[in-house]
């Protein structure tokens, strides 16, 4: 029951995507193709971040003079 419930409410939500990004206009292979790039940037945009946000803080922080404590056998703080 709570499943049928689930699947219900997913395609709510796809059906309001496909409304609100207008892609109810397209034929299956074009939505096919928008959806595939869509998730190939967000992919791309997830990993960059992943990757690279850690050493733009650790800039961020280290040009603001806000060092992080980090040695063998300490914890990480913020000094």
């Amino acid at each position: 029951m709570a499943l049928m419930r689930a699947w219900k409410q997913m395609s709510w939500f796809y059906y309001q995507y496909l409304l609100v990004t207008a892609l109810y206009m397209l034929e299956p292979w074009e939505r096919t193709r928008f959806n595939s790039r869509l998730v190939s940037f967000v992919g791309m945009a997830l990993y960059t971040s992943y990757v690279f946000m850690p050493q733009h803080i650790m800039a961020i922080l280290h040009y603001f003079e806000i060092g992080i404590k980090m040695g063998p056998g300490c914890r990480i703080g913020v000094v």
